[in-house]
């Protein structure tokens, strides 16, 4: 591996123009098809092997037309206090509204609140729906002038009026300077890091480059695999931080192997022989936890977890190809002005200065005892609010009150009663029933003397009269856990109800049930996903490191790093404990997805810090340092530039904490937390300290093992005996280098 990628590096550094171009080229190629490509269609959410999901596909199938996509608002009006909104005056703005929402030219419908009996019974709230015929991302901007015209014109008159629905709905900002803000703060921390402005621009171009790439590629392809505008997300997301973190590795050897004497060519074959191996590795384990996601059964999540991977991968191959070709064109640009000034003095201090690093692990490996209790302890206490988890899908309730869809949704709530929001959906299939209305009435009325059920709508039969919906509304909100009781008590006393209703069957469903079952489902495939993506991750580790206990240990940390930020998760946004500091207004069920994204996200970057770290362990191992010793060894040559990694993780998906969507600040979150807990406590310190108490134990492989797994050599123990040592003069330019031409004059280098 590592003298392969060591060839990759020197041709790329030779080519460089070529490299480059092709670059661009395969940029201006994605791009053209992403400018020509249809837009996507929104196929919707869809969750196979589900009750509500299959119960959703039968009323497709038995009341076609009816599961239509256009546009629709629901209009809550309150009356002013003291008032009713059946009053005269308030009557007619209510009624005006209406007619003026139905002479819309996108409208299909718009229902009167009087006539359709959607009256609260204190007569203080009513609502009407306007139903459209295009869907809310093709509405005309005249159309939702018209509509938002009326709606003023009776707030004029004095009634408190507020939208729910989508066709007027508040678009949420997707952390537009999320990226930005990222990009900065890792701009500053690769500035401080190296004392280049080259070496801290160059990660940051190539990041970006990728990105783009990236999302021109899934622009492209979105028709043809039906990927939503939020599949790229995830993509931008792991795309500028994995792709700023491997170049940056790879940047960092470079200017390590340039200081040793190396000529910039071979150091560039160096560096992505080494750091390179590191690089694609850690990018493996990041692809498989992404890909991973498919286990779910989830296509939407299938989908951006696999859009993810291939903008890690991306990542990877500019990161092996595309930095080497750039480090050719300005060989040294990257180094900081000391290193050019004075090579002998910078060699001498990189064989004789202790960096922050190497005191730092030689302070735990002193003490590696009390280093480790504080930190699993620490972790495992900030983990203890996973106990207390609940999942759900919050609605308009998880929104600002600063929205219109949140008011809509508490004046609903106030006048309707809690659960109004989160009606239950019964579809009931009487096929098979000698008498179909008879058989619903019973279901109907079983369900309505359920406790916990407040009322239930008049039944509605399909065209062919063998299949009736109704509605069942709790007592309870949507995301209340006496609500998901209800649910499963209906479904509890199925057989009972149908065998009382002689041959009909029922499901139930609606959106309220629905998110349900995907909590339930998300929950049950979370350790079978665990399962698949830490073995491999394991068995892909053992191939790396080639012992037993580092990938057990690396698979230990990692389940201790995200069961601490899933505890910190609950902590924020379910229980609310600093959720001002955050802009979370409103606590609730942490949205089902997020365990599933967190473990998988988290497992590939905790092997990422894994791989960087513990494989200069491992190589100054291998070359004969002691166990303690290289535990040492690769602090020193590590661990400047993976807390600059982890600094940069942590800026990119803290700026996304910013984003109006509650999934993406929940998830921007989640993962800064996890990156600060596993780089900073679980690799920076528990580690080290498991590895001290270990010793050479740490590595040991059993020789039959030693035998059958193959020798990927990522440390390049054959590269280093392949590469002669460095000449004592540095080319100055590798262009003179090339042509023959013997450079007198020294680059002094300097650290």
């Amino acid at each position: 591996m590592a003298t392969v990628l060591y060839h990759v590096g020197r041709v790329a550094f030779r080519w460089r123009w070529f490299v480059t171009l092709l670059w661009v080229a395969v940029l201006v190629v994605a791009g053209f098809a992403a400018s020509k490509a249809p837009e996507a269609s929104d196929g919707g959410f869809t969750m196979p092997g589900i009750e509500s999901q299959k119960a959703f596909d039968l009323l497709e199938e038995r009341f076609p037309g009816t599961a239509a996509d256009g546009a629709s608002a629901r209009i809550v009006f309150v009356a002013p206090g003291g008032e009713k909104v059946t009053a005269g005056a308030n009557k007619a703005a209510v009624e005006k509204l209406v007619d003026e929402a139905a002479a819309g030219s996108q409208v299909a419908s718009a229902v009167d609140p009087f006539q359709a009996k959607t009256v609260s019974a204190d007569r203080t709230t009513a609502y009407a729906t306007v139903t459209f015929k295009a869907k809310a991302s093709d509405l005309s901007d005249g159309s939702k002038a018209h509509l938002e015209h009326a709606i003023d014109a009776a707030r004029d008159a004095g009634l408190t009026v507020e939208v729910g629905g989508d066709a007027l709905a508040t678009q949420p900002s997707a952390g537009g300077s999320a990226e930005a803000i990222g990009i900065a703060v890792a701009a500053v921390v690769l500035l401080i890091t190296f004392g280049s402005l080259a070496a801290a621009g160059l990660p940051l171009l190539t990041a970006i480059l990728g990105v783009a790439v990236s999302m021109t590629g899934i622009l492209a392809l979105s028709e043809t695999f039906g990927l939503s505008s939020t599949t790229g997300t995830l993509a931008t997301m792991l795309g500028l931080a994995c792709g700023i973190d491997y170049a940056l590795f790879v940047v960092s050897r470079y200017r390590e192997e340039r200081g040793k004497g190396h000529a910039p060519r071979e150091a560039a074959g160096l560096a992505a022989g080494t750091a390179g191996s590191a690089v694609v590795f850690a990018g493996l384990t990041v692809v498989i936890a992404l890909a991973g996601l498919s286990v779910v059964g989830v296509p939407m999540l299938t989908k951006m977890g696999l859009a993810a991977a291939g903008a890690v991968l991306i990542g990877v191959l500019i990161s092996l190809t595309l930095v080497p070709a750039l480090l050719g064109f300005w060989p040294n640009a990257v180094l900081s002005r000391g290193m050019r000034r004075d090579s002998k003095r910078f060699r001498r201090k990189q064989r004789k200065l202790d960096n922050g690093g190497s005191r730092w692990a030689k302070a735990v490996v002193r003490h590696p005892l009390p280093v480790l209790l504080l930190g699993v302890v620490g972790l495992g206490a900030v983990a203890v609010p996973v106990t207390g988890l609940q999942l759900g899908m919050p609605g308009d309730e998880a929104k600002s009150t600063s929205t219109t869809e949140r008011r809509a949704y508490d004046d609903l709530a106030k006048g309707f009663g809690p659960g109004f929001n989160g009606p239950l959906t019964i579809v009931v299939d009487a096929k098979g029933a000698t008498d179909p209305e008879a058989a619903v009435s019973v279901v109907r009325k079983d369900i309505a003397h359920t406790d916990g059920v407040v009322s239930v709508s008049a039944a509605r039969f399909n065209d062919a009269g063998d299949t009736a919906v109704f509605s069942a509304t709790p007592s309870t909100a949507p995301t209340d856990k006496k609500t998901m009781d209800l649910v499963n008590e209906i479904r509890d006393e199925r057989s009972g109800i149908e065998d009382r209703a002689s041959g009909a069957s029922f499901e139930v469903t609606g959106t309220t049930a629905l998110n349900i079952d995907v909590a339930e489902k998300v929950q049950s495939a979370l350790v079978p996903y665990l399962v698949v993506v830490v073995g491999l991750a394991i068995v892909l580790l053992l191939l790396v490191f080639r012992s037993l206990l580092v990938p057990l240990k690396a698979a230990g940390g990692f389940l201790l790093s995200v069961l601490a930020a899933l505890g910190a998760v609950v902590l924020v946004f379910q229980q609310g404990h600093g959720a001002d500091l955050l802009g979370v207004e409103t606590t609730g069920p942490i949205m089902s997805m997020m365990p599933i994204f967190l473990v998988g996200i988290v497992f590939g970057l905790a092997m990422d810090y894994e791989v960087f770290l513990v494989s200069r362990m491992r190589e100054s191992y291998v070359h004969g340092e002691s166990a303690e010793q290289a535990v040492v060894s690769g602090f020193r040559h590590s661990a400047r530039v993976v807390v600059a990694a982890a600094l940069i993780m942590m800026a990119v998906f803290s700026g996304f904490i910013g984003a109006g969507e509650s999934m993406i600040k929940m998830i921007g979150f989640g993962l800064a937390i996890a990156v600060l807990f596993d780089a900073f406590v679980v690799r920076m310190a528990i580690v080290p300290a498991v590895l001290s108490l270990l010793g050479d134990k740490a590595w040991y492989l059993p020789r039959w093992l030693d035998r059958v797994l193959p020798d990927i050599d990522v440390e390049g123990e054959r590269l280093s005996r392949k590469v002669p040592a460095p000449a004592r003069v540095v080319d100055q330019h590798e262009h003179e280098h090339e042509a023959g031409t013997t450079v007198t004059e020294p680059v002094p280098l300097r650290s």
